[in-house]
């Protein structure tokens, strides 16, 4: 898991109350963090201070205010942390620190007040002679040294209880009474044995010589008449970690966000107005309270407006460069890449665009992105096929590929005339050349595209309709192949006044007569004319009243046919008679 995921799950085990699990989900996060958050540490620091292990929760709370200094409300768990060990001066001067750092810091004053007067109290209550006792610097370490309580002294949380009572002993009095262990500890402080004959805390046997001596030197220490015990004090309670405390250090900048988000509704009216410049200063401002990169795109959004494409481009890096630091949203950073990428377009450097618009959909996808990106990279092959076009290079290629052609080197031909498609490729030559060296190669339906595209860029070019429909009889197209060169003699009828016409009869009776080719060779006349009449067209034919008539007269006198076909509809149809087998002719 991220580290953002451990710290929610940190947070919910904190409401809970489960303050052990939450410190251990704290402490993941902090490992699965890639650089040190100080969030992290507090709130660990929150847990420990829980779980009374102020020492625990100070090493934390002084690792935050490391980390970020100017964080208030890491100071409050420095004061807290302080405080729970019982080092009132020290959580005051840093609660008094939070405060200064931020006024309206609710938890550092209550901290404060509660500090100032626990301080009070400590002033009026009497410490029953304990802080004399606890008065010597070296205490702890001859406590670790004393065979009786240098196993006590392992415990780190009775180490900080005396630690606390060395710093307010009027707190003292009812721990003396409720904890044995702290009357082994007093004991060993005053010299007292309180062994009574058993094991000593060591496990040796005492000398009962120096256990008379001792009991003698007790007794005469005690007065014969026990005096009246003052009062123990009440136990001073420390501030509590309050679950209200720890979501404010999960959620610390939240007075900032709102004054923040007050800027930016002030820089948005500003944007609409088209005051651009003022926007743009309290975006700055909003960014500056609250450092959410929000604010970065929309200061960009108005540099943008107002045309500086340069300086929109770097608040774009530089939210691009912050988001990634603080973990921002992944749709706020692709956001930014696209605009980067507009900013690009409008600069007309559509290569740059291109890249940004692919990086913003990697972070997120977004139909508008997409579409953005499709037109940039149409864009741009338009203008690299624009500046491919040069009519004289174009010119030498075709040439080049005559020469291969008339050499029958058929691949290098259609090399040649790609290339001069790309240097003029609105040339219908290039086209129509590459067909007929595509056709030799036997790449008939490559052939009939070519031929397509250069029909139209020139619907008048008879010879790329010839070409067209060679191609189409050798894939056995023949419908297709005879509807081509009916439109390929009619345009030459018009426009070249029949040059053409000869070829273009003979590829259509290739066509019409390989239509009906029988597949039997022993096939006969009757059997061929059963399976003509099958054909849909023949049967339309020979349904149709004004060709019955038309064959009718043709029986009685031939010539009258040849004056019929004059007509190319009739001859289009008596020709598909012939080739079918129908009409026979000697």
């Amino acid at each position: 898991m991220s580290a953002e995921e451990f710290k929610k799950q940190g947070n919910a085990a904190f409401v809970a109350k489960d303050f052990g699990k939450a410190a251990d989900l704290f402490s993941q996060a902090i490992e699965a963090s890639e650089t040190p958050n100080h969030v992290l540490y507090s709130n660990r620091s929150a847990c420990y201070a829980s779980l009374k292990r102020f020492g625990d929760a100070l090493q934390d709370a002084e690792k935050c205010i490391g980390i970020n200094p100017s964080w208030s409300k890491g100071y409050n768990r420095v004061g807290a942390a302080q405080s729970g060990l019982g080092n009132l001066d020290d959580a005051e001067k840093n609660y008094k620190k939070a405060l200064e750092l931020d006024s309206s810091n609710k938890a550092a004053q209550e901290g404060l007040e509660h500090v100032q007067r626990t301080q009070q109290s400590r002033q009026q209550q009497p410490d029953l002679g304990f802080g004399q006792l606890f008065n010597d610097p070296n205490m702890i370490e001859k406590l670790k040294q004393n065979p009786k309580t240098a196993e006590l002294m392992k415990d780190p949380q009775l180490v900080a209880k005396v630690l606390q009572f060395k710093s307010n002993p009027q707190a003292m009095g009812t721990e003396f009474l409720q904890d044995p262990r702290m009357m082994t500890i007093m004991a060993a402080l005053l010299g007292i044995d309180l062994s009574m004959g058993g094991e000593n805390p060591a496990g040796e046997s005492e000398n009962p010589s120096k256990k008379a001596e001792a009991s003698k030197s007790t007794e005469s220490e005690v007065p014969a008449t026990e005096p009246t015990k003052p009062k123990a004090p009440e136990p001073e309670s420390q501030p509590p970690v309050t679950q209200e405390d720890s979501m404010e250090v999960d959620e610390p900048e939240v007075d900032s966000k709102a004054a923040a988000d007050a800027e930016k509704a002030e820089g948005n009216k500003f944007y609409k107005a088209r005051q651009f410049d003022e926007a743009i200063e309290k975006y700055n401002k909003a960014w500056e309270l609250h450092k959410d990169i929000t604010y970065l795109n929309n200061r960009s959004a108005a540099e943008y407006e107002k045309g500086d494409y340069d300086q929109a481009i770097k608040t774009l890096t530089e939210a691009v460069e912050q988001g990634r630091e603080m973990r921002a949203d992944y749709k706020l950073i692709a956001k930014s890449f696209a605009r980067i990428a507009n900013a690009y377009v409008k600069q007309d450097d559509l290569q740059n665009a291109v890249e940004y618009y692919q990086k913003s959909l990697t972070e997120h996808r977004t139909p508008d992105t997409l579409t953005k990106l499709r037109n940039c990279e149409k864009e741009l092959k338009i203008r690299e096929t624009e500046a491919y076009v040069d009519p004289e290079k174009a010119e030498e290629a075709r040439l080049e590929g005559r020469d291969f052609f008339t050499k029958a080197d058929w691949p290098n031909a259609v090399k040649s005339y790609t290339e001069m498609i790309k240097r003029a490729p609105e040339d219908a030559r290039g086209y129509s050349n590459r067909a007929a060296a595509l056709a030799k190669l036997m790449s008939f339906p490559d052939a009939i595209k070519d031929c397509d595209i250069a029909i139209r860029k020139d619907p008048n070019f008879i010879r790329a309709y010839i070409r067209k429909a060679s191609a189409q009889i050798a894939t056995k197209e023949f419908v297709g192949a005879m509807t081509t060169l009916d439109i390929a003699r009619t345009k030459d009828t018009e426009l070249n006044k029949g040059s053409s016409v000869r070829e273009i009869d003979q590829l259509y009776a290739k066509a019409s007569q390989q239509r009906f080719q029988p597949s039997d060779p022993n096939e006969t006349s009757e059997q061929a004319y059963e399976r003509a009449l099958k054909d849909p067209e023949v049967a339309s034919i020979m349904q149709d009243p004004v060709m019955q008539s038309i064959l009718s007269q043709a029986q009685q006198n031939p010539a009258a046919l040849q004056e019929h076909m004059k007509n190319p509809d009739v001859f289009s149809k008596i020709q598909t008679l012939i080739a079918a087998g129908i009409i026979r002719t000697r």
